[in-house]
């Protein structure tokens, strides 16, 4: 039985992953510092969904899953070095899977010290954790937003990336040269995932699906950038885990490459994802049409040759199969809380 560190672990992604692996039969521990970028309910009770009691979430203290036995969780700050190293010298991990960062590029803008304390400072103590107490494998969250607005789609991992337009993105691109060096340094075994706009149940507010979703059912207007249609090649999560799954299954034969893609290769405009969303909830859309935002790009475009050729990581669910399933829980969320 492999033990993982996943951090970000009240996160979208880190939830469900979470939920998958221990579903595997593996020992997860989950570190999260549950900041209030986006509402915190919702992430304590992502918890909650994997039996981790709020009352029980101390600062630095282990608490453990009333559902799951293998699962434990810690809240921490990657900031803090002293402990992260403390809890690495003690837990004995496998394999750190790091999805812990401050998202957002519209944030990033006005708030860009977060952004460095958390996604460079953070991650830099994750890779002095593995130089000191090494683990088999470092996976590590990059983004699809190092891509810029490069015009070539899609995006491709052999593609320059040297072009960030947004601070967030900037992090990114520093994390994957920062794990690249360190790799080359201490022999640390490390794979970047770069996500392509990731929704579904349990997702984050600040996302189009949810925030589009949550202001029609509410009456209100929505903010939609360059006439609606900017393209985004959204990745359903379970499409998402799926994929990381099966490299962690690939990885016990093959090392992965040092970065891999990881989207839907199918990218709609946000008028499409609107017009979806509405047939769905069967309401219409009132919509306020804005300018260009300073970070935003064009198109999102995921190349999955890589991923596929590793690992034969192919999406199965189409958007408005997505966006039902992730309605329905929405509507299943608002009428429980």
């Amino acid at each position: 039985m492999a033990k993982f560190l996943i951090t970000g672990a009240a996160g979208f992604i880190g939830f469900h992953l979470a939920s998958a692996l221990l579903n595997r039969g593996n020992e997860v521990l989950g570190l999260d510092n549950i900041n209030d970028y986006y509402d915190v309910n919702l992430k304590f009770r992502r918890l909650n969904e994997a039996g981790i009691e709020k009352q029980g979430v101390v600062w630095n203290n282990i608490c453990q899953s009333k559902k799951w036995p293998g699962y434990s969780f810690v809240r921490m700050k990657l900031e803090d070095k002293e402990n992260i190293l403390k809890l690495f010298s003690v837990e004995k991990i496998d394999y750190v899977i790091n999805l812990a960062a401050q998202a957002g590029v519209r944030y990033s803008i006005d708030n860009p010290d977060v952004y460095i304390d958390s996604n460079i400072i953070g991650f830099f103590n994750i890779l002095e954790a593995c130089r000191y107490y090494p683990v088999k494998y470092l996976y590590y969250a990059s983004s699809s937003s190092v891509y810029g607005n490069n015009k070539k789609v899609p995006f491709s991992e052999n593609d320059i990336v040297d072009n960030p337009i947004s601070l967030y993105a900037a992090t990114k691109k520093c994390n994957e040269l920062m794990a690249y060096t360190y790799s080359y340094l201490y022999k640390i075994p490390v794979t970047g995932l770069r996500f392509f706009t990731v929704y579904g149940p349990w997702g984050r507010p600040d996302m189009a699906v949810y925030k589009f979703t949550d202001a029609i059912i509410n009456n209100r207007s929505i903010q939609v950038f360059e006439g609606g249609k900017l393209r985004r090649d959204f990745t359903y999560i379970n499409d998402i885990i799926n994929g990381i799954i099966g490299i962690l299954e690939r990885q016990a034969i093959e090392q992965p490459p040092l970065i891999m893609n990881i989207g839907n290769n199918s990218p709609v405009t946000v008028n499409t994802l609107i017009s979806i969303i509405e047939n769905t909830l069967n309401r219409k859309a009132k919509v306020e049409y804005l300018n260009m935002q300073q970070g935003d790009v064009a198109t999102t475009f995921a190349d999955i040759d890589i991923i596929y050729a590793y690992s034969k990581f192919k999406p199965q669910t189409d958007l408005k199969a997505g966006i039902s399933n992730f309605c329905n829980w929405y509507l299943d969320y608002i009428n429980r809380f």
